[in-house]
């Protein structure tokens, strides 16, 4: 410090004392002018500029702040939003769980409902098919009594032309004993 003022003192000497000199000179030590320069012009600054300086402190002060708690009122709306957004998630999971497990009963129910449908048309087939059975027997019983009967009657009739053509008392002898067969079933009926 002390050189500080040596040096001020030396700069502001000539000055005073130039007109005993008389003549005009350049101090050339630079560095100690511009550190008064600067202080002066650092001075002024401070001393005119600190209301400019102040008022574009505290603006953005007031910037700064609005944005703070404008990102804090988002923070919040997030945070509640996002609080919705899970809570809309579990109700959604919730609904999912429950389709699910109608959806399983719903599974379970009708695979019985087809199962016994199916045991139902099964039985119903079979019955069918029972019935189908039985009719074809009956016909097939009836065409082989009917193929029995012309067959036997048709050797009846061969056997009886064979024996009519032999003799003719066994024509009239076989009449006779086809007669009483006949009056014998008459008489029975």
């Amino acid at each position: 410090m002390q050189e500080n003022t040596q040096n001020a003192i030396y700069f502001v000497y000539p000055l005073v004392n130039s007109h005993l000199a008389g003549s005009f000179g350049f101090n050339t030590n630079l560095l100690d002018n511009n550190l008064i320069n600067l202080a002066v012009v650092v001075g002024v600054l401070v001393y005119f500029g600190k209301g400019v300086l102040s008022t574009l402190l505290n603006n953005r002060k007031e910037v700064i702040l609005t944005t703070i708690r404008d990102a804090e009122e988002r923070y919040q709306e997030a945070i509640e939003k996002l609080n919705q957004a899970r809570l809309r998630l579990q109700q959604a999971k919730t609904k999912a769980d429950e389709i699910r497990v109608n959806g399983l009963f719903q599974i379970e129910k009708e695979k019985l409902d087809l199962i016994k449908a199916a045991e139902e048309d099964s039985k119903r087939l079979e019955e069918s098919r029972n019935a189908t059975i039985r009719f074809e027997e009956q016909r097939v019983i009836e065409q082989v009594r009917q193929q029995v009967s012309r067959l036997a009657l048709e050797r009846s009739y061969q056997t009886l032309n064979n024996l009519l053509k032999s003799s003719e008392d066994v024509h009239g002898r076989l009449i006779k004993d086809y007669i009483n067969m006949f009056e014998k079933m008459e008489t029975s009926l």
